[in-house]
């Protein structure tokens, strides 16, 4: 069974969310849409990459302490929770199935909240 299959999404915080955002979009051409990221999409195997700036005082990284977290992109969350929870890792009971997809975390060795992505099954 394959792990990770790539990066679903990079997400961080900023002390001034709308000016970072300004900057990464003027100085980088990120085309930042009115939601705060931006979707970099993948010319094969029909998925994409978020990225996004969020407010600094928000605590979706918690209980991680950095101020970004990396999301994976995963085939079966289910199996792959249960497999690092049998390898002893911290994974958070905590799990979540919308139509985004299904998210659960892991906290790696350094602290920081992983987060591991299933897309819904049309991505």
């Amino acid at each position: 069974m394959k792990r990770v299959t790539g990066i679903g999404g990079i997400f961080f915080h900023a002390k001034d969310p709308a000016a970072l955002r300004a900057w990464y979009q003027r100085h980088l051409g990120i085309d930042v849409q009115a939601w705060g990221g931006a979707t970099f999409p993948w010319k094969a195997a029909g998925g994409s990459t978020i990225w996004s700036i969020g407010a600094a005082d928000t605590t979706p990284f918690a209980p991680g302490q950095a101020s970004f977290m990396v999301n994976y992109r995963v085939d079966d969350l289910d199996a792959l929770l249960a497999i690092l929870r049998d390898e002893g890792c911290r994974v958070l009971d905590k799990a979540d199935d919308s139509e985004y997809g299904k998210f659960g975390w892991v906290i790696d060795p350094e602290g920081n909240k992983v987060e591991l992505w299933q897309p819904p099954a049309a991505q």
